[in-house]
């Protein structure tokens, strides 16, 4: 039970006003046998010392040493000292969720810069600042799409994030939305065909995601093409976002969502993330979250407002686009300072050391096996069929202090219990992908 700082006068008068004498009285409904009546075991207070030396003791039981290929969504960066730094100081950490109107400019700048640097990255007009995570950001779009369109329906390809598809699938049972999943060919792309097929006069828009999945390149201006001539917008989600450093960026599409923990946030066994939604200028005003906008004061000068806030908080229930009930300021504070120090060439030459790695690794890896949808481009991940069983593969790697790639037979059955998505980033050195396809051998 919370400690509330009442005194003895306190609880009398409360006990008296309740028609009660005593706390006994007051809990005599809950059975003798489940009423804690003995002082809490709680050991000594401890020196400070002491707690300390505790925590470095748990966290010594922490895995170190390992060489880590696991991806598929939460990807291992280097992160620029300075962004701890920034985000440290207690003008931007103490705020927790700066939303008011009377955010402080600096705030407000800091959100403004955010968002120009993810609309010169995906191509679109305007960004928001921000949502929870791609995953959420990818069910916001969908939803956003219907309100556009007028349209009900989303056709999803099965080559987007398994765990986004089940986020969505929740958000659209509830906002009854149908939704239809269409597969992918030999190269990992998503089956135009199919595609084609699948939309209808009802459906408001098509999810994809590039690179996707398994790793690959979508051919967006293609699937663009195929959706917009039956009247649904495209939705792209960018699961990894390093890749728009040399990846064309999907302009064709009406809404981007973006995960954007690449930039400069810690894996941190799984969040906090920051997602974001980028489109068209048409469609600012069923954008979820908020938007921050450059203005002059009565002087003036350069300012910054919250210029769109479409949240349940600063509106009636019935106009909001969205029940979004904070953000991820601090984090998207994050990303800007990663952006700031890596700038435009370095985002390129980062974003090239990436790709290089996974083409080390997919060439020395697939001696041990076979790399499966080579027929596309590809990122920095790739699916590998092992020919015996991932899991017990990856376990006999940890023995050699080696994570291995993730099992995908729990998503994606038909590719059978031998089939794993690997990653390689720029962290990953030359000596742990030779390592790992000397163990696989």
């Amino acid at each position: 039970m919370r400690y509330l700082p009442k005194s003895p006068a306190d609880r009398k008068e409360m006990l008296a006003e309740i028609g009660v004498a005593s706390i006994d009285d007051l809990f005599a409904t809950i059975p003798e046998e489940y009423q804690f009546k003995r002082d809490l075991a709680i050991p000594r207070q401890h020196g400070e010392s002491e707690i300390i030396d505790r925590f470095r003791e748990f966290a010594s039981q922490n895995a170190t040493g390992y060489a880590s290929f696991l991806g598929a969504g939460v990807y291992r960066h280097y992160r620029p000292v300075l962004i701890d730094t920034v985000v440290s100081r207690g003008e931007f950490l103490t705020s927790y969720t700066p939303y008011q109107p009377e955010i402080s400019q600096g705030t407000l700048q800091a959100m403004f810069e955010f968002q120009t640097m993810i609309c010169e990255l995906t191509g679109m007009e305007i960004a928001n600042a921000s949502m929870y995570d791609g995953s959420t950001g990818a069910a916001e779009a969908i939803m956003m799409a219907v309100r556009v369109t007028g349209r009900d329906g989303a056709v999803i390809a099965r080559t987007v994030h398994p765990e986004y598809r089940e986020v969505v699938a929740t958000y659209a049972q509830h906002q009854e939305i149908p939704t239809v999943e269409v597969g992918y060919t030999e190269n990992g792309r998503v089956d135009l065909a199919a595609l084609d097929a699948a939309i209808n006069d009802n459906t408001a828009c098509v999810l994809i995601q590039s690179p996707n999945f398994f790793g690959t390149i979508e051919d967006v201006a293609a699937i663009a093409e195929i959706a917009h001539k039956k009247g649904a917008l495209l939705i792209v989600s960018i699961a990894e976002a390093i890749s728009l450093g040399i990846v064309k960026p999907p302009a064709e599409a009406d809404i981007v969502s973006l995960e954007a923990q690449s930039f400069g946030v810690a894996p941190s066994y799984g969040g906090p993330f920051c997602g974001v939604i980028a489109c068209k200028e048409k469609f600012l005003r069923q954008m979820p979250g908020r938007i921050v906008g450059e203005t002059k004061d009565m002087d003036g000068k350069r300012g910054f407002v919250l210029t769109l806030s479409t949240r349940e908080q600063h509106i009636r229930r019935e106009k909001a686009t969205s029940n979004i009930c904070t953000n991820q300021a601090l984090v998207a504070m994050m990303t800007t300072v990663f952006l700031t120090v890596y700038g435009k060439e370095g985002m390129k030459d980062l974003a090239v050391q990436n790709l290089a790695k996974a083409k080390y690794a997919a060439d020395s890896l697939g001696n041990a096996g076979k790399v499966l949808f080579s027929g596309a481009p590809r990122f920095h991940e790739f699916v590998l069929d092992l020919g015996r069983d991932a899991e017990a593969a990856n376990t006999a790697l940890l023995e050699k202090k080696i994570i291995g790639g993730l099992p995908l037979s729990k998503w994606y059955p038909e590719l059978g219990p031998n089939v794993s998505l690997w990653c390689a980033t720029e962290l990953t050195t030359k000596a742990q992908v030779d390592a790992a396809a000397e163990a696989l051998k």
